[in-house]
């Protein structure tokens, strides 16, 4: 699978309000980041767009529509009408463009640079019969995009989960996340099995339902620290009245 990959990074200070497009990005308090991506390959696609990282837009080719899955931290920012049909039709030009890439360049032989081990996190503080989220997010492969599968108690699951198109790192790798709904329930063992050509063998990291119960050390530290002041105000109470007789 070959990648073409056309990305604009565009930097917005927003002391000035001046606009600069440049490969890297600085480290200045007040400037943002704002990228475009254009991906294809034989046999998938991508068009996304994103700002300081989160992304604001992207085409889900598989069920021919745009995206917006904005965070709620952030105003939402919608998209013009026609936009998944603009994304259609960089497709086309972006594979014409791998085709001519790969006659030029003799069919070269693929980079492959395998994923870090995934990291599982559940997205709230677990609560049993609370519902949540639990995330699992793999980073540092090339070319995109990993597949991903869920389990639970050894059964594989595809109800409830989602996973996000790669996002580029700054080295030129990618990272992605994969997501699943649940409800916790104490002994049940959630796994992440990550697959990708550059891996010999899958990555899993398990993940069990733990509730963390609250710490009795500080209580009975409190509660010792309490003891040991009330008996010091009483003893010196008690010498105090003694002083006052002796005198």
């Amino acid at each position: 699978t070959y990648l073409h990959i056309i990305t604009l990074n565009l930097i917005l200070d927003s002391t000035t309000n001046k606009q600069t497009v440049c490969d890297q990005v600085p480290s200045v308090s007040g400037q943002h980041e704002d990228i475009g991506i254009t991906g294809c390959s034989d046999s998938d696609g991508e068009e996304l767009y994103a700002l300081d990282g989160e992304e604001l837009w992207y085409a889900d080719f598989v069920n021919k529509r745009g995206v917006e899955p904005q965070p709620s931290f952030i105003d939402h920012m919608s998209y013009e009408e026609g936009a998944y049909e603009g994304a259609v039709g960089q497709q086309q030009i972006c594979k014409q463009n791998l085709k001519a890439d790969l006659q030029s360049y003799k069919n070269p032989p693929l980079q492959l640079d395998p994923p870090s081990s995934p990291i599982i996190y559940s997205r709230d503080d677990v609560e049993l019969d609370q519902q949540n989220t639990l995330i699992c997010h793999v980073t540092g492969f090339y070319p995109a995009p990993v597949k991903i599968q869920w389990t639970k108690n050894g059964q594989k699951v595809t109800e409830g989960t989602s996973i996000n198109v790669p996002f580029p790192n700054k080295d030129g790798s990618f990272r992605q996340t994969s997501r699943l709904e649940f409800t916790p329930q104490l002994g049940d063992v959630y796994s992440c099995t990550v697959n990708h050509p550059a891996l010999d063998q899958s990555l899993t990291r398990i993940w069990d339902v733990e509730v963390q119960q609250p710490s009795v050390g500080p209580a009975v530290f409190c509660g010792l620290g309490l003891t040991v002041g009330l008996l010091g105000v009483a003893a010196g109470t008690f010498f105090l009245i003694k002083g006052n007789e002796c005198s």
